[in-house]
């Protein structure tokens, strides 16, 4: 049995499509800027509830891509410059206007997509276990292909039996990552894959002008170490953190260490200010 969560759900119709979207604590007051949160392919909410859960001093927001989760199955493509305006008109209809944005994995391409596309709306920026786009070094080609196979989301003994080749790293909490997995349609996971057919931030991201957390785990199948060093190396306001025998679930795994990571750095003062003061 899935564990409630304290997240207040709506159905919101943002350009044509219809969206499944969790709000934590939105009618709190709070110094922080909200968290808008882009998740990995074919996770739901519920995938990543803890870490909003556990964030109680911050207002969290993210939603289902078409055909994941709760929201319904996309009818037409979409591509990450109109997911980006979405996410961006979602905001400005619950009245955020600056956020702090974070993504994991396929998720960490939108951040940096939104954060590229709509930068005035972004304070700062966190990737979890994710790469520039089609520059990319390949994770081991035995987790790719646990990966492709949807059996990965409607057979929880495939997933137990692979999980450790799947995502690397530390294995603590599978089995209640699996609990809140729900499958995306087979048309709404094509659809996520090809949004990101062909896309890369390399171009860009020597420009990026955000602070930005990159958080990597030290064995991870899926994205390898050293995609996280790439992005440190083209963003200028960047920091690496490596979570040592941290799979692409670390965040799972290295819970405590992940919340400590990122109040450290959200919380940072603002360097551009103190230099003006």
């Amino acid at each position: 049995m899935k564990k409630q969560l304290t997240a207040e759900f709506s159905m919101e119709v943002v350009g044509g499509r219809t969206l499944r979207v969790a709000r934590w604590r939105w009618s709190m007051v709070s110094d922080h800027p909200p968290i808008l949160f882009f998740n990995g392919i074919g996770a739901n909410i519920e995938a990543v509830a803890p870490l909003a859960e556990a964030l109680t001093e911050r207002r969290f927001i993210m939603f289902d891509m078409p055909g994941v989760g709760g929201s319904p199955e996309p009818l037409v493509p979409y591509n990450p410059f109109t997911m980006s305006w979405i996410a961006k008109e979602l905001l400005m209809r619950f009245d955020a206007g600056v956020v702090d944005v974070m993504g994991v994995s396929w998720g960490g391409a939108m951040a940096q997509h939104f954060t590229l596309q709509h930068g005035s709306h972004v304070r700062r920026l966190i990737l979890a276990a994710t790469t520039a786009g089609m520059v990319m070094l390949p994770g081991s080609p035995a987790a790719l292909s646990k990966m492709a196979n949807p059996r990965r989301y409607v057979d929880a003994a495939f997933m137990e039996k692979h999980f450790t080749t799947l995502y690397g790293g530390l294995t603590g909490g599978k089995s209640e990552h699996i609990g809140r997995l729900t499958p995306p349609t087979p048309r709404g996971y094509v659809y996520q894959l090809l949004a990101m057919m062909g896309w890369t931030s390399v171009p860009a991201l020597p420009f990026l002008k955000k602070p930005v957390l990159i958080m990597m785990g030290e064995d991870d199948n899926i994205v390898p170490l050293a995609n996280g060093k790439f992005l440190e190396m083209l963003i200028p306001d960047s920091r690496l953190e490596i979570f040592e025998q941290g799979g692409h679930l670390f965040m799972l795994t290295h819970r405590e260490q992940t919340l400590s990571s990122m109040r450290g750095f959200l919380d940072a003062p603002d360097q551009q200010k103190q230099r003006a003061a």
